[in-house]
């Protein structure tokens, strides 16, 4: 996720050798009714697509095909969606005739089917209970947690047995050799499952971790796009199908010697690592062996751009980005920043009905966005999008590096144009492994990226749960990758051992180097240290998220007058998605203290400036300030506490001082919080408080010094916008309060 700098490093990718796969087509698609100028097309492409074994990623006329994933080549104006008749499946039913090869194994999937939003149903065996049986799904969601009254699998191994799950409606039902085997009814609603979704087989999903993969065989395997009754279930053989009305939704069969999808479903089959066909059954190796079954139709590319409803909602953020729709920003990482022929452009994650996809801003001073189409989404790269960074090649062009999100590599594509609309078809970082090297510690994880004058080098994360740590590898060419090995020769005393390195941003900062990442349960952090030999030793540790999630997932870039501006994703349970913290200009001084302060073009949105000037604060008297009430305001105030060991703000509070946010400077314990967050924050002996607090509707950002920052929410109203201090320990003075109305940053400009 970061970089615009040509001289900045980070690392990617996950070294193992390339795993072998192979495809099976099924048959041709029947012609759709289409408007007749496109009919030709649609089958030319169908055509072209199963002869060139290359999925169809337009059938527009003027829609770019293949080389570029971006716009129309001609007209910005995006055409219809054309997907396949189907109805998405909400009522279904999973059923497979499955042979263990032993029962001990834990976590691997005989049947499931996913959608482009990682959200999957599933029939799995052994993963929360051993030798047991479970409808899997995502997080949990759907699936029964209590399996003690489920039966324990005592069947041979390599005997067949039929499992069956049966969803209708929010109950789910699991059959095993047509008598029924579990049953519960999900707390919440149900998963409808559109055309762009998957059907994997081994593999619990496509993200899963260990243990994930089945051991033995499967004979057949059905998808119905219906509960089917207990008697239906029962009267099932496989290979065959039961009477002139059995129609599944999908059906494998492996009868051909291939993973053919006989209704045409799925024209992309695909058997990888430890997978074969033999004797009519699909076989597992219980270490990587996976099928994966995908559409393959041909899609006309429909390029939405996010925009702000009219009229805006009332408790909609004034000069904060954040995500306007379609779609959720959850997560919302910012990623891949630039600054490129005058203006900054930035991305960011949201999930749409194609899954996850980047949103594309830019800007000419980091506060007034244009949202450009969005493109980078997975019917073009086919992957979703994750966290990434944006760098320059050494000829110039902006590229970013990201994690194709269900491809399990991280993927490199170089901007096409000059708006950053039209990005070169992906490459996966493929390592290669010399002999004598350890590959087990990569993990394909979140990456960064950049060209130090010499070569390239790709920084890869270490994934949550998995105890990897981050990994680096280098090119001279974005194509060829060595594995150079671990990227940490150490780490500080005080990070966790189950801390991961994810959204990493590595680069240099005075006369030092700063790697930006966060772990996925502290949040947004930062080590400083030095990059030598292709290795980076920490020497400094220090953290930027105080609670929960508040500030994740960061990304900068550097500005043309060489300030690095980063930002952070603010998941702060507000009524948008996708909020984006206040660009924070990062710089480190001879004295080594990072320094943080609020990006000094916010000062363009001022307006009706009030200025007081000591105004007395007596010990653990409460003190209302006047005509600050609003609801887009930024404060400034210098404040002298003498003896004084507590400043407090109460901001966002009644008249009469109820209900409001506190901001605190708690001297004695040396710490700056805000409502439930609690920061580390010295000051000097004789040194004056300055404060700076942005209050955007319910959004709250505080900087003290310009050495700490922190953010919260808090719900507001309208007449909750009023402001008070208080000081304990001690009399004080604010030698200067200034405050502004913020003007609206969605103005256009």
């Amino acid at each position: 996720m970061r970089r615009s700098n040509p001289a900045s490093p980070s690392a990617g990718g996950r070294s193992m050798t390339p795993i072998a796969t192979s495809w099976t087509r099924g048959e041709p698609i029947a012609m759709r009714r289409t408007p007749s100028g496109m009919r030709l097309l649609v089958a030319v492409f169908a055509a072209l697509a199963i002869a060139t074994e290359t999925p169809v990623r337009s059938i527009e006329p003027g829609t770019v095909v293949g080389p570029a994933l971006g716009r129309s080549a001609d007209t910005a104006e995006s055409s219809a969606r054309v997907e396949p008749e189907d109805k998405p499946v909400g009522d279904k039913t999973l059923v497979v005739w499955v042979a263990l090869g032993r029962l001990d194994q834990r976590g691997g999937s005989a049947l499931t089917l996913e959608d482009p939003r990682d959200r999957f149903d599933a029939i799995v065996f052994g993963e929360l209970a051993p030798r047991k049986w479970m409808a899997g799904s995502d997080g949990f969601t759907r699936t029964q947690r209590d399996q003690s009254a489920a039966a324990e699998e005592t069947e041979q191994a390599g005997a067949l047995t039929q499992m069956a799950a049966v969803h209708q409606g929010r109950d789910i039902t699991l059959f095993r050799d047509g008598r029924e085997y579990a049953k519960h009814t999900i707390a919440g609603q149900p998963i409808e499952f559109g055309p762009r979704s998957v059907v994997v087989i081994g593999k619990r999903h496509r993200r899963a971790g260990e243990p994930c993969f089945l051991e033995g065989s499967v004979d057949d395997a059905r998808v119905y796009d219906r509960a089917l009754a207990p008697s239906e279930l029962a009267a099932l053989r496989p290979n065959a199908a039961s009477g002139p009305n059995d129609r599944p939704w999908a059906w494998w069969t492996f009868d051909d010697g291939e993973a053919k999808e006989r209704t045409g479903r799925f024209l992309l089959s695909q058997l990888s690592g430890g997978a074969r066909i033999e004797n009519g059954k699909l076989v597992l190796d219980g270490v990587d062996g996976t099928l994966i079954a995908k559409s393959g139709r041909p899609i006309a590319i429909v390029d939405e751009t996010p925009s702000r409803p009219d009229p805006v909602p009332a408790d909609w953020l004034t000069f904060h980005l954040a995500h306007p729709g379609p779609g959720q920003a959850m997560p919302g990482d910012p990623n891949c920043a630039f600054y490129w022929n005058g203006r900054y452009h930035l991305h960011y994650i949201y999930a749409n009905q194609d899954g996850f996809v980047f949103a594309h801003v830019s800007s000419a001073d980091m506060l007034h966005w244009k949202w450009h189409p969005t493109t980078l989404t997975p019917v073009r790269t086919e992957h979703g999008m994750f966290s990434g960074t944006g760098f320059l090649t050494k000829d110039g062009k902006p590229a970013i590096i990201y994690h194709g999100q269900g491809s399990g590599r991280n993927q490199i594509a170089i901007a096409e144009d000059d708006a950053l609309e039209r990005w070169s078809p992906p490459m996966a970082l493929e390592p290669r492994i010399a002999p004598g090297q350890d590959a087990s510690k990569i993990a394909h994880w979140d990456p960064d990226a950049w060209w130090d004058g010499t070569a390239y080098y790709a920084l890869s994360g270490g994934s949550p749960g998995s105890g990897k740590p981050p990994t680096l590898f280098k090119s001279g060419d974005l194509r060829s990758w060595d594995y150079l090995g671990l990227f940490l020769t150490r780490d500080m005393p005080d990070v966790q051992p189950d801390e991961d390195i994810s959204c990493p941003n590595f680069f240099r900062i005075g006369d030092t180097w700063m790697l930006l990442c966060i772990s996925h349960n502290k949040g947004c952090r930062y080590y400083l240290g030095d990059w030598k030999d292709e290795r980076f030793t920490p020497r400094f540790h220090a953290r930027m998220n105080w609670r929960a999630w508040d500030c994740f997932a960061p990304e900068s870039v550097l500005t043309p007058d060489g300030r690095r501006v980063m930002w952070a994703w603010c998941n702060l349970g507000t009524p948008q998605t996708g909020i984006q913290s206040l660009p924070r200009e990062l710089s480190l001084p001879e004295d080594g203290v990072l320094r943080i302060r609020p990006l000094r073009e916010l000062e363009s949105l001022r307006e009706d400036e009030a200025v007081s000037e000591r105004i007395a604060l007596k010990d653990g008297a409460a003190h209302r300030l006047d005509g600050l009430a609003g609801d887009a305001v930024e404060l400034r105030f210098a404040v002298e506490l003498a003896k004084a060991s507590e400043f407090r703000l109460d901001v966002r509070c009644g008249h009469g001082g109820d209900g409001g946010i506190p901001v605190v400077i708690d001297r004695g314990n040396g710490t700056l919080s805000l409502g439930e967050s609690r920061a580390p924050f010295a000051l000097k002996d004789g040194e004056p408080l300055e404060l700076r607090v942005f209050l955007d509707k319910n959004v709250i950002e505080v900087f003290a010094n310009d050495r700490q920052a922190i953010v919260a929410s808090h719900p507001m109203t309208l007449d909750h916008g009023h402001v008070r201090a208080i000081v304990r320990g001690g009399d004080a003075v604010i030698r200067e309060l200034r405050s502004w109305r913020m003007r609206s940053t969605y103005a256009t400009r």
